[in-house]
Protein backbone atom coordinates (compact mmCIF):
# COMPACT_ATOMS: atom_id res chain seq x y z
CA UNK A 1 0.00 0.00 0.00
CA UNK A 2 1.41 3.10 -0.77
CA UNK A 3 1.93 6.29 1.25
CA UNK A 4 -0.40 8.88 0.17
CA UNK A 5 -0.78 12.20 1.53
CA UNK A 6 -3.71 14.18 2.68
CA UNK A 7 -4.06 16.34 -0.66
CA UNK A 8 -3.89 12.90 -2.63
CA UNK A 9 -6.42 10.93 -0.63
CA UNK A 10 -8.92 13.73 -1.10
CA UNK A 11 -8.38 13.74 -4.74
CA UNK A 12 -8.95 10.27 -4.89
CA UNK A 13 -12.07 10.39 -2.53
CA UNK A 14 -13.57 13.18 -5.04
CA UNK A 15 -12.98 11.02 -8.12
CA UNK A 16 -14.70 7.83 -6.30
CA UNK A 17 -17.91 10.01 -5.25
CA UNK A 18 -18.20 11.72 -8.62
CA UNK A 19 -17.69 8.43 -10.15
CA UNK A 20 -20.96 6.86 -8.38
CA UNK A 21 -22.91 10.24 -8.83
CA UNK A 22 -22.96 11.39 -5.81
CA UNK A 23 -22.82 15.00 -4.65
CA UNK A 24 -20.77 15.94 -1.33
CA UNK A 25 -23.71 16.92 0.23
CA UNK A 26 -25.02 13.39 -0.69
CA UNK A 27 -21.76 11.57 0.53
CA UNK A 28 -22.00 14.06 4.00
CA UNK A 29 -25.61 12.70 4.63
CA UNK A 30 -24.55 8.92 4.04
CA UNK A 31 -21.59 9.23 6.45
CA UNK A 32 -22.94 11.61 9.07
CA UNK A 33 -20.71 14.63 7.95
CA UNK A 34 -21.34 18.17 6.78
CA UNK A 35 -21.19 18.84 3.35
CA UNK A 36 -18.46 21.92 3.99
CA UNK A 37 -16.20 18.98 6.00
CA UNK A 38 -16.71 16.94 2.93
CA UNK A 39 -14.93 19.56 1.05
CA UNK A 40 -12.49 20.24 3.23
CA UNK A 41 -11.54 16.56 2.93
CA UNK A 42 -11.28 16.14 -0.33
CA UNK A 43 -9.23 19.54 -0.58
CA UNK A 44 -6.63 18.06 1.66
CA UNK A 45 -7.20 20.84 4.65
CA UNK A 46 -8.84 18.80 7.03
CA UNK A 47 -7.57 14.96 7.81
CA UNK A 48 -10.05 11.90 7.90
CA UNK A 49 -10.09 9.25 10.33
CA UNK A 50 -9.62 5.86 9.56
CA UNK A 51 -13.44 5.52 10.74
CA UNK A 52 -14.70 8.04 8.42
CA UNK A 53 -12.63 6.49 5.39
CA UNK A 54 -14.03 3.66 6.45
CA UNK A 55 -17.77 5.29 6.42
CA UNK A 56 -16.93 7.14 3.02
CA UNK A 57 -15.61 3.90 1.71
CA UNK A 58 -18.80 2.16 2.29
CA UNK A 59 -21.43 4.39 1.34
CA UNK A 60 -19.30 4.98 -2.16
CA UNK A 61 -18.86 1.04 -2.39
CA UNK A 62 -15.20 0.51 -2.75
CA UNK A 63 -12.64 -1.12 0.07
CA UNK A 64 -10.88 1.77 2.21
CA UNK A 65 -7.67 0.19 0.68
CA UNK A 66 -8.59 1.48 -2.94
CA UNK A 67 -7.65 4.83 -2.01
CA UNK A 68 -4.08 4.04 -0.96
CA UNK A 69 -3.50 1.54 -3.89
CA UNK A 70 -1.61 3.78 -6.77
CA UNK A 71 -4.07 3.56 -9.59
CA UNK A 72 -3.53 2.33 -13.08
CA UNK A 73 -1.08 4.67 -15.10
CA UNK A 74 -3.59 4.38 -18.15
CA UNK A 75 -6.62 4.99 -15.48
CA UNK A 76 -4.48 8.23 -14.65
CA UNK A 77 -3.92 9.73 -17.92
CA UNK A 78 -7.83 8.76 -19.05
CA UNK A 79 -8.93 10.69 -16.39
CA UNK A 80 -6.44 13.08 -16.47
CA UNK A 81 -7.73 13.51 -20.61
CA UNK A 82 -11.46 14.06 -19.00
CA UNK A 83 -10.84 16.22 -16.37
CA UNK A 84 -11.77 16.22 -12.47
CA UNK A 85 -15.18 17.28 -13.45
CA UNK A 86 -16.02 14.79 -15.83
CA UNK A 87 -17.89 11.82 -14.04
CA UNK A 88 -17.29 8.14 -15.71
CA UNK A 89 -19.81 6.55 -17.38
CA UNK A 90 -20.98 3.15 -16.13
CA UNK A 91 -18.72 1.35 -18.20
CA UNK A 92 -15.98 3.70 -17.45
CA UNK A 93 -16.28 2.97 -13.80
CA UNK A 94 -16.91 -0.57 -13.62
CA UNK A 95 -13.94 -1.13 -16.28
CA UNK A 96 -11.89 1.10 -13.66
CA UNK A 97 -12.79 -1.49 -10.80
CA UNK A 98 -12.37 -4.53 -13.18
CA UNK A 99 -8.46 -2.74 -13.87
CA UNK A 100 -7.90 -2.75 -10.38
CA UNK A 101 -9.08 -5.87 -9.17
CA UNK A 102 -6.85 -7.64 -11.63
CA UNK A 103 -3.87 -5.60 -10.50
CA UNK A 104 -4.42 -6.26 -6.93
CA UNK A 105 -4.24 -10.09 -7.75
CA UNK A 106 -1.28 -9.44 -10.20
CA UNK A 107 0.93 -7.92 -6.99
CA UNK A 108 0.09 -11.44 -5.29
CA UNK A 109 2.29 -13.06 -7.98
CA UNK A 110 -0.10 -15.86 -8.74
CA UNK A 111 0.85 -18.08 -11.89
CA UNK A 112 -2.34 -19.28 -12.53
CA UNK A 113 -3.23 -15.69 -13.64
CA UNK A 114 -0.65 -15.57 -16.34
CA UNK A 115 -0.32 -11.70 -17.45
CA UNK A 116 2.97 -12.68 -18.36
CA UNK A 117 1.28 -13.70 -21.88
CA UNK A 118 1.20 -10.48 -22.93
CA UNK A 119 5.18 -10.46 -23.08
CA UNK A 120 4.31 -12.12 -26.61
CA UNK A 121 2.47 -8.87 -27.79
CA UNK A 122 5.70 -6.66 -28.26
CA UNK A 123 7.90 -8.78 -30.31
CA UNK A 124 5.31 -9.46 -32.85
CA UNK A 125 5.95 -5.54 -34.14
CA UNK A 126 2.61 -4.71 -34.45
CA UNK A 127 1.43 -0.98 -35.68
CA UNK A 128 -1.96 0.26 -36.15
CA UNK A 129 -3.47 -1.22 -39.37
CA UNK A 130 -4.34 1.99 -42.02
CA UNK A 131 -5.85 -0.15 -44.82
CA UNK A 132 -8.40 -2.97 -45.01
CA UNK A 133 -5.47 -5.04 -46.23
CA UNK A 134 -3.42 -4.20 -43.06
CA UNK A 135 -6.68 -4.80 -40.76
CA UNK A 136 -6.86 -8.59 -42.85
CA UNK A 137 -2.95 -9.33 -41.57
CA UNK A 138 -3.16 -8.11 -38.21
CA UNK A 139 -6.15 -10.50 -38.04
CA UNK A 140 -3.81 -13.18 -39.27
CA UNK A 141 -1.15 -12.09 -36.93
CA UNK A 142 -3.22 -12.44 -34.17
CA UNK A 143 -4.53 -16.25 -34.55
CA UNK A 144 -0.63 -16.58 -34.68
CA UNK A 145 -0.15 -15.12 -31.50
CA UNK A 146 -3.39 -16.98 -29.88
CA UNK A 147 -1.92 -20.46 -31.45
CA UNK A 148 -4.81 -20.21 -33.68
CA UNK A 149 -4.64 -21.93 -37.17
CA UNK A 150 -5.33 -20.34 -40.03
CA UNK A 151 -9.06 -21.10 -41.10
CA UNK A 152 -10.26 -22.75 -37.24
CA UNK A 153 -13.70 -21.39 -35.31
CA UNK A 154 -12.56 -19.24 -32.22
CA UNK A 155 -15.00 -21.45 -30.08
CA UNK A 156 -13.94 -19.61 -26.75
CA UNK A 157 -12.75 -16.15 -27.63
CA UNK A 158 -12.47 -14.98 -23.77
CA UNK A 159 -9.79 -17.77 -23.37
CA UNK A 160 -8.32 -17.53 -26.49
CA UNK A 161 -7.18 -13.72 -25.81
CA UNK A 162 -6.13 -14.68 -22.56
CA UNK A 163 -3.17 -16.12 -24.08
CA UNK A 164 -1.94 -12.87 -25.17
CA UNK A 165 -2.54 -11.03 -21.84
CA UNK A 166 -6.24 -9.91 -22.07
CA UNK A 167 -8.67 -10.68 -19.26
CA UNK A 168 -12.38 -10.20 -21.27
CA UNK A 169 -15.11 -9.99 -18.52
CA UNK A 170 -18.70 -9.25 -18.90
CA UNK A 171 -21.66 -7.13 -17.04
CA UNK A 172 -25.31 -6.35 -18.60
CA UNK A 173 -24.71 -2.16 -18.81
CA UNK A 174 -27.96 -1.73 -20.61
CA UNK A 175 -28.86 -0.96 -23.79
CA UNK A 176 -28.20 2.66 -23.61
CA UNK A 177 -24.81 2.42 -22.79
CA UNK A 178 -21.29 1.12 -24.46
CA UNK A 179 -20.72 -2.36 -26.30
CA UNK A 180 -17.12 -2.32 -24.41
CA UNK A 181 -14.46 -1.06 -23.58
CA UNK A 182 -10.39 -1.69 -22.73
CA UNK A 183 -7.23 -0.55 -20.41
CA UNK A 184 -4.30 -1.29 -20.62
CA UNK A 185 -2.97 -2.61 -17.60
CA UNK A 186 1.14 -2.45 -16.28
CA UNK A 187 1.11 -6.15 -17.64
CA UNK A 188 -1.39 -6.95 -20.07
CA UNK A 189 -4.82 -5.54 -20.36
CA UNK A 190 -8.39 -5.97 -19.54
CA UNK A 191 -11.66 -5.31 -21.52
CA UNK A 192 -15.13 -5.51 -20.22
CA UNK A 193 -18.06 -6.21 -22.68
CA UNK A 194 -21.60 -5.30 -22.24
CA UNK A 195 -23.94 -8.89 -21.68
CA UNK A 196 -26.97 -6.84 -22.84
CA UNK A 197 -26.30 -7.64 -26.35
CA UNK A 198 -26.65 -10.60 -28.02
CA UNK A 199 -23.63 -13.43 -28.13
CA UNK A 200 -22.86 -12.83 -31.87
CA UNK A 201 -22.31 -8.89 -31.04
CA UNK A 202 -20.66 -9.86 -27.68
CA UNK A 203 -17.88 -12.17 -29.60
CA UNK A 204 -17.66 -9.03 -32.08
CA UNK A 205 -17.15 -6.41 -29.40
CA UNK A 206 -14.30 -8.55 -27.57
CA UNK A 207 -12.71 -9.04 -31.12
CA UNK A 208 -12.58 -5.48 -31.75
CA UNK A 209 -11.34 -4.70 -28.35
CA UNK A 210 -8.51 -7.44 -28.63
CA UNK A 211 -7.71 -4.62 -31.70
CA UNK A 212 -7.55 -2.13 -29.08
CA UNK A 213 -5.34 -4.19 -27.32
CA UNK A 214 -3.03 -5.18 -29.67
CA UNK A 215 -1.98 -1.78 -31.09
CA UNK A 216 -1.75 -0.27 -27.46
CA UNK A 217 -4.35 2.10 -27.29
CA UNK A 218 -4.07 2.74 -23.59
CA UNK A 219 -8.18 3.58 -22.50
CA UNK A 220 -10.95 2.85 -25.06
CA UNK A 221 -14.38 3.14 -24.55
CA UNK A 222 -16.65 1.98 -27.55
CA UNK A 223 -20.37 2.71 -28.70
CA UNK A 224 -22.19 1.04 -31.45
CA UNK A 225 -18.87 -1.83 -32.81
CA UNK A 226 -19.10 -2.76 -36.59
CA UNK A 227 -20.99 0.54 -37.50
CA UNK A 228 -18.54 2.87 -37.93
CA UNK A 229 -17.84 4.42 -41.59
CA UNK A 230 -14.70 5.13 -42.59
CA UNK A 231 -14.64 8.59 -43.42
CA UNK A 232 -16.05 9.34 -39.82
CA UNK A 233 -13.41 6.68 -37.61
CA UNK A 234 -11.02 5.72 -40.12
CA UNK A 235 -9.05 4.16 -37.26
CA UNK A 236 -12.18 2.40 -35.83
CA UNK A 237 -13.25 0.90 -38.72
CA UNK A 238 -10.00 -0.73 -39.64
CA UNK A 239 -10.47 -2.96 -36.21
CA UNK A 240 -13.93 -3.64 -37.32
CA UNK A 241 -12.84 -5.09 -40.52
CA UNK A 242 -9.89 -6.81 -38.12
CA UNK A 243 -12.92 -8.11 -35.71
CA UNK A 244 -14.50 -9.65 -38.77
CA UNK A 245 -11.50 -11.06 -40.50
CA UNK A 246 -10.29 -12.51 -37.02
CA UNK A 247 -13.67 -14.46 -35.93
CA UNK A 248 -14.78 -15.28 -39.67
CA UNK A 249 -11.45 -15.75 -41.14
CA UNK A 250 -11.41 -15.06 -45.03
CA UNK A 251 -9.55 -18.31 -46.89
CA UNK A 252 -12.00 -20.29 -44.61
CA UNK A 253 -15.07 -18.50 -45.77
CA UNK A 254 -13.99 -18.28 -49.58
CA UNK A 255 -13.62 -21.57 -49.72
CA UNK A 256 -16.79 -22.70 -48.21
CA UNK A 257 -19.44 -20.18 -49.22
CA UNK A 258 -19.68 -21.35 -52.93
CA UNK A 259 -19.59 -25.01 -52.02
CA UNK A 260 -21.77 -24.71 -49.34
CA UNK A 261 -24.52 -22.92 -51.54
CA UNK A 262 -24.40 -25.38 -54.58
CA UNK A 263 -25.05 -27.94 -51.80
CA UNK A 264 -27.19 -27.06 -49.37
CA UNK A 265 -28.65 -23.53 -51.03
CA UNK A 266 -28.19 -19.56 -50.08
CA UNK A 267 -30.22 -19.67 -46.38
CA UNK A 268 -28.95 -23.48 -45.24
CA UNK A 269 -25.33 -22.50 -46.31
CA UNK A 270 -25.53 -18.71 -44.21
CA UNK A 271 -26.95 -20.53 -41.67
CA UNK A 272 -23.93 -23.70 -41.43
CA UNK A 273 -21.41 -20.84 -41.76
CA UNK A 274 -22.71 -18.38 -38.92
CA UNK A 275 -23.12 -21.62 -36.58
CA UNK A 276 -19.75 -23.05 -37.18
CA UNK A 277 -17.73 -19.51 -36.85
CA UNK A 278 -20.29 -18.32 -34.28
CA UNK A 279 -21.15 -14.53 -35.27
CA UNK A 280 -24.37 -13.15 -35.96
CA UNK A 281 -25.86 -13.30 -39.81
CA UNK A 282 -25.12 -9.05 -39.60
CA UNK A 283 -21.55 -10.27 -39.59
CA UNK A 284 -21.55 -12.70 -41.46
CA UNK A 285 -23.48 -10.51 -44.77
CA UNK A 286 -20.93 -7.30 -44.05
CA UNK A 287 -18.12 -10.35 -44.77
CA UNK A 288 -19.50 -12.09 -47.72
CA UNK A 289 -19.36 -8.45 -49.11
CA UNK A 290 -16.47 -7.40 -47.95
CA UNK A 291 -14.48 -10.32 -49.56
CA UNK A 292 -16.98 -10.07 -52.94
CA UNK A 293 -18.35 -13.55 -52.26
CA UNK A 294 -21.77 -11.87 -52.65
CA UNK A 295 -24.09 -9.40 -54.68
CA UNK A 296 -25.72 -7.19 -52.84
CA UNK A 297 -29.00 -8.95 -53.32
CA UNK A 298 -27.77 -12.08 -51.42
CA UNK A 299 -25.71 -10.09 -48.81
CA UNK A 300 -29.37 -8.00 -47.82
CA UNK A 301 -30.98 -11.36 -48.23
CA UNK A 302 -28.60 -13.52 -45.24
CA UNK A 303 -28.87 -10.47 -42.75
CA UNK A 304 -32.19 -10.96 -43.06
CA UNK A 305 -32.25 -14.95 -42.05
CA UNK A 306 -32.86 -16.01 -38.53
CA UNK A 307 -31.84 -19.33 -37.15
CA UNK A 308 -34.86 -21.21 -35.81
CA UNK A 309 -35.51 -24.43 -33.49
CA UNK A 310 -36.32 -26.41 -36.35
CA UNK A 311 -32.75 -25.16 -38.00
CA UNK A 312 -31.05 -26.51 -35.37
CA UNK A 313 -32.94 -29.97 -35.01
CA UNK A 314 -33.21 -30.76 -39.05
CA UNK A 315 -29.03 -28.95 -39.36
CA UNK A 316 -28.05 -31.06 -35.99
CA UNK A 317 -26.08 -27.94 -35.08
CA UNK A 318 -24.34 -27.75 -32.02
CA UNK A 319 -25.32 -24.77 -29.53
CA UNK A 320 -23.15 -23.92 -26.75
CA UNK A 321 -22.99 -22.43 -23.87
CA UNK A 322 -23.43 -18.66 -24.25
CA UNK A 323 -20.12 -16.95 -24.22
CA UNK A 324 -19.72 -13.39 -22.03
CA UNK A 325 -22.92 -13.73 -21.19
CA UNK A 326 -24.92 -12.25 -17.67
CA UNK A 327 -21.50 -11.35 -15.60
CA UNK A 328 -18.66 -13.36 -16.55
CA UNK A 329 -14.74 -13.43 -15.11
CA UNK A 330 -11.89 -14.72 -16.92
CA UNK A 331 -10.97 -18.20 -16.33
CA UNK A 332 -7.49 -17.25 -15.42
CA UNK A 333 -8.46 -14.44 -12.62
CA UNK A 334 -10.97 -17.67 -11.50
CA UNK A 335 -7.89 -19.71 -11.47
CA UNK A 336 -5.53 -17.87 -9.30
CA UNK A 337 -8.33 -16.07 -7.02
CA UNK A 338 -9.23 -20.33 -6.09
CA UNK A 339 -5.31 -20.53 -5.97
CA UNK A 340 -5.75 -17.77 -3.18
CA UNK A 341 -7.96 -18.88 -1.28
CA UNK A 342 -6.53 -22.45 -1.19
CA UNK A 343 -3.19 -20.68 -0.12
CA UNK A 344 -5.21 -19.12 2.30
CA UNK A 345 -3.60 -15.75 1.33
CA UNK A 346 -6.92 -13.97 0.85
CA UNK A 347 -10.31 -14.19 3.04
CA UNK A 348 -12.96 -16.12 1.09
CA UNK A 349 -15.15 -13.07 1.43
CA UNK A 350 -12.58 -10.94 -0.60
CA UNK A 351 -12.67 -13.90 -3.23
CA UNK A 352 -16.13 -13.83 -3.48
CA UNK A 353 -15.83 -10.45 -4.12
CA UNK A 354 -12.82 -10.62 -7.03
CA UNK A 355 -15.10 -13.22 -8.47
CA UNK A 356 -17.74 -10.88 -9.12
CA UNK A 357 -20.12 -12.81 -7.39
CA UNK A 358 -19.97 -16.12 -9.88
CA UNK A 359 -19.30 -17.98 -7.44
CA UNK A 360 -21.32 -18.67 -3.80
CA UNK A 361 -19.21 -19.50 -0.89
CA UNK A 362 -19.85 -22.92 -0.88
CA UNK A 363 -18.35 -23.03 -4.51
CA UNK A 364 -14.81 -21.79 -2.82
CA UNK A 365 -12.66 -24.32 -1.58
CA UNK A 366 -12.71 -25.68 1.74
CA UNK A 367 -10.39 -24.05 4.16
CA UNK A 368 -7.39 -26.79 5.20
CA UNK A 369 -7.76 -28.08 8.38
CA UNK A 370 -3.82 -27.10 10.36
CA UNK A 371 -2.05 -29.69 12.17
CA UNK A 372 -1.40 -29.01 15.87
CA UNK A 373 2.09 -28.18 15.30
CA UNK A 374 1.44 -25.32 12.46
CA UNK A 375 -0.49 -23.87 15.09
CA UNK A 376 2.36 -23.20 17.19
CA UNK A 377 4.11 -22.30 14.56
CA UNK A 378 1.83 -19.87 13.64
CA UNK A 379 1.08 -18.22 17.43
CA UNK A 380 4.87 -18.17 18.11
Amino acid sequence: MADTDEQALGERIREARKRVGLSQEDLGRAVGLERTVVNKIEAGVRKVTALELSDIAGAIGVRMSTFFEEPVPALVAHRSSQGLDTADSQIDALLAKLANEVEFVASLGVDELGLDAADTVPPAGITQPSTNAEAEALAVKARELMALSADEPIHRLSDRVARVGLMAFSRDVGKDTADAGTILLRRGGVSLVNSHMKVGRRRLALAHELGHYLIADAYTIDWRVAEHLDQAVPMESRLDRFARALLVPATAVTRQWHEKVARTGERTAAILLASEFRVDMATLATRLKELGLADSETVASVRKYRTTQADLVEMNLYVPLEELEGTSVPRPLALAVLRLVRDERISRERALDLLQGTFDETDLPLSRQRRPDEIWKFVS
